[in-house]
Formats: C-alpha cells, structure tokens, sequence
C-alpha cells in the first residue's frame, strides 16, 4: 500500500523504503561523505560564537511570539506588500496555489519560468502543475538543475542533490542537459569547476530570456513587506532581479515581526546550513521596482505574494506539534541524524526529509496514510537533531506525541474529512508488552528474580525475538544479557571497602 505527496508520484511506507536505501552502497557512501563534511564544519562555525546559545534562544522567542500572533503580523504583512505595489493572494491548500500560480503565468502571454530553489512549490507539486497547464518551469539552483535534469526527487533540504557524486552528475549533464537547452561539452569532467561552469552556461540564456520567476522566500518582514530569500550561488539573484514578473510562493510560518528580527537568523542560518559566517547572496525586494511601486529601477516591475496555509492552521492548533514550524529550513538536523544518513532523504516519501520532515510531514498532510503513520518512527530519539537547531525544536518531543497519535489511532482531521486511523500493526502487542512492564517495575521482588534468572539463562539468548517481539529484532540486535544485574553489582560494590 502506497501514499502520495502533494504533486508527487505514489511512495512506500518508510520501513520498506528505508530497508532498500541502506542496502545501496554508493548512496549510503554519499550521504556519509557529504553528512559528516558538512556537520564538521558547521560545529567549527558555530563554535566561533560565545553568545549562540543566546541567538538560539532567540530565534525560539521571535518565532514562537510570531506564530502566538499570526493573524496580526499575517494582515500587516499584506498591508506593506500592498503599499509596496505587490499583490497578496491567499492558498489554503497546494490546489489553489497551483491554481493561483498558474493562472497568473498565463496571464502574461509567457509559457516558460525559472524558479529560485523553494521547498514551499516543491510541497504543492508546481511544476508538475505548471507543466500540465503547458508552461516549462527551469530549475536554476545548481542541485535544483541536477535532480531536475535527473528526473529525480530532492533528498535533502539544503543540498537536494546530495545523493550524486560527482560521476553521476557529469554523466546527467552529458546525457540531459541538451534536452533542456545549452547542452554540455561533450569533453565535460567531473571536476565541481568544470560541472559549475556547464551549468553557469546553460543557465544564462534562460536568465536572459525569462519575463516571468517564481521563488520562495526564507523570511517575510510584516512591518516592510520585505521578502528576503538567502543563497550561495546568485542565481536566485539573477531570477529575482531580470524577470519582469515575480511570482512567490511562501508558507505563512516564514514571516518575522520587524527588520530587526532578521539580525538573529542572518546570523544562525548561515552558519546551521552552510557553515558559513554569511550566506554569499542575501537578496531583499520589497514590492516592485525599487519598492515605491512605480517600476522603475532594479526589480520586477509585477510582484505577486502567494501566501500558502496546506495545513499550517491544523499544525499551528497542536501545542506540542506546532513548534515545528519555527523551523527555517536549515538543514542541520539531517547532516547529524544517524537514520538519515543511512536511508537517505528519498525513503521519508516527502519533498521534507529527515528529523524535520518526520514531524512536519505527518502534520501538514495528516497521519491517515502508510507513509506519514510510520514516519515519527524514522528516528532512534537521540537526540541530536534537538541540539543542533537553532531554533530550539525538540523533534525528539514531537515524534513521541506523533506516536502516541497514531497509536491511539485518531481521530485526525485533515481537508475538512474526518478519519480514524487503524492501529498500526504490532501496536496491540506494544500495549501489552507495556503493561506486562508495568505490572513487573511495580514488584521489586519479581524484578530481582527476574533479573537473576536471566543472567544464569543467558547463554540461551535468542538471536530473534518470537511472535510479534520478531518485527522488533529484524531491525535491532537483541542486547547481550550481562552476567549480573545493575541492583547485584551495586550491592556487591557498595558492600566491597573503600580504598
């Protein structure tokens, strides 16, 4: 039984896509490689601010004081897009995105777009939408470019490419790229440089020629209506600067109070996601033109905001569920998971991978199908992906409360339907297995037997538990059983004299 993601082809549950991913070996070489690089220097970054912890919590105060009142900063937000000589549209779900979008291509006479990377129009599925309605939509982020002329799927918040080496990607551009355009030096390599300038190439035609881009936006500033999207490469630059329409699309957790905000997240993200003390490209508009609204100067000369909700209000409603849209995208809890970086960012089924899109995802899409009812088990709970973000989001908490969610099965309500889930299978015997603890922690005289005639048994330890206790050993080596227990050794130690 498969789900489907918005926009997107159907995908197996997690456990079946997790159990084919960690069995490729050059995948899960890459995704060790490009993990373990980016973590080591992002920790050396961070490690150059005595005042992080400060910043972090900091981000935690302006988000949460934000989503507390985002009704407020919501109606600010489009009163400043307005006055900027923007146009503020509202999607309450990734259809009427798409649909918005759509109708607002086609409104200027132009069939082709390119877009800057955006997470948000990758989880409505646009350019499938904007490809139906006729219209080629052209990826001009680098790794955008390399899963799109792939035919592939993002892996990764930050680097959806990560999954290709070099090889691949050499071969991708040799065999793809004249399909889409400029095609590559048949003498191409996999030097990055060589790779680089393939694409730089390839993608300044497309540049010259757009009248109409699409983007995302990393942040929104209510009392400006300024939109502030941060980059590396400056072709995101390049798409908000030439076109002459600008179309972006924007969940409506990304927006901050005032300009003064952005000091904090100008600081964090940059180092969280890239390693860097400051991003290369930050790129701030505010309407159109020169933000006067007149149209003159550098800039798109029509601006729409596409502000999208696809479950943003049902997320925003859970207490505990609802701190995961503090979350800025910076990618700092995959680089450190240990599940992620052996199943890789395709199995979680969602255009949000990893420790961020295991809460996210069942949130926003709800938890009625196989893919989002095992994706809160995507996770060992160490914690990590906790001590790395710098907005202070305990996944570790989120994913315990998705769990108890799905295990009571329901009621979960999503686009106004009303569903009960069915128990997945196993949890039966989990409740069980829990109050057969219970009743044993309760007894200190049954446990201390217990104890001790597992130590003398231990030699007849199975390698598999029978039953339902099988599905839990074909994942986990059952633990050795130690010749003696904690309350035993402690006894003896404390019996033994002191030196």
């Amino acid at each position: 039984m498969t789900g489907t993601d918005l926009g997107m082809p159907a995908f197996p549950p997690f456990p079946e896509a997790a159990r084919e991913a960690v069995h490729d070996e050059v995948l899960r070489a890459n995704l060790r490689h490009a993990t373990h690089t980016i973590r080591d220097k992002r920790a050396r970054a961070v490690a150059e601010l005595d005042d992080w912890d400060r910043l972090r919590a900091a981000g935690k105060a302006i988000k949460d004081h934000t989503l507390r009142h985002l009704d407020r900063y919501l109606l600010q937000l489009e009163a400043a897009v307005t006055a900027a000589g923007g146009t503020v549209h509202w999607a309450v779900d990734a259809d009427e995105a798409n649909r918005i979008v759509t109708g607002l291509v086609l409104a200027t006479g132009e069939r082709e777009v390119v877009k800057v990377k955006s997470m948000a129009t990758q989880e409505t599925g646009l350019n499938e939408a904007l490809e139906a309605a006729g219209i080629a939509a052209y990826e001009t982020d680098l790794a955008e470019l390399i899963v799109q002329l792939g035919h592939d799927r993002p892996s990764h918040i930050l680097v959806p490419a990560i999954h290709r080496n070099r090889g691949e990607i050499r071969d991708l551009f040799r065999s793809e790229m004249g399909r889409w355009g400029r095609p590559a030096p048949e003498d191409l390599g996999d030097d990055p440089r060589e790779l680089a300038e393939a694409a730089r190439l390839h993608l300044r035609e497309k540049f010259l020629r757009a009248k109409v881009a699409v983007s995302g936006a990393n942040f929104m500033v209510a009392e400006t209506g300024t939109m502030v999207v941060l980059e590396s490469e400056g072709n995101g630059r390049m798409c908000l600067t030439l076109p002459e329409t600008l179309i972006s699309v924007v969940g409506i957790e990304k927006v901050v109070p005032t300009f003064r905000d952005l000091e904090v997240f100008l600081q964090t993200l940059p180092r969280s996601s890239t390693a860097e003390r400051m991003n290369p490209y930050t790129t701030m508009w505010t309407g159109t033109g020169t933000g006067t609204g007149t149209g003159e100067g550098d800039g798109p000369t029509a601006f729409h905001l596409v502000l999208l909700d696809n479950g943003r209000t049902d997320t925003l409603a859970d207490e505990v569920g609802r701190q995961a849209l503090r979350c800025i995208r910076c990618s700092a809890c995959l680089n450190v998971c240990p599940v992620y970086e052996r199943a890789g960012g395709h199995a979680y089924g969602s255009v949000y991978p990893g420790p961020i899109g295991a809460v996210l995802s069942p949130q926003l899409r709800g938890t009625a199908n196989p893919i989002d009812a095992t994706l809160p088990y995507a996770s060992t709970l160490c914690g990590a992906c906790y001590e790395v973000c710098p907005v202070a989001i305990d996944i570790p908490e989120i994913l315990v409360h998705l769990r108890e969610r799905v295990v009571q099965g329901g009621p979960v309500t999503r686009e106004g339907v009303r569903v009960r889930i069915r128990p997945a299978h196993g949890h039966t015997a989990e409740r069980a297995a829990m109050r057969a603890a219970r009743l044993l922690l309760d007894r200190p005289g049954a446990l201390r037997a217990g104890e001790r005639l597992l130590s003398r048994a231990r030699r007849l330890r199975p390698q598999r538990l029978p039953g339902p206790g099988r599905a839990w050993t074909d994942t986990r080596a059952l633990p050795d059983v130690p010749a003696e227990s904690f309350r035993d050794w402690w006894a003896r130690e404390r019996k033994a004299p002191q030196k």
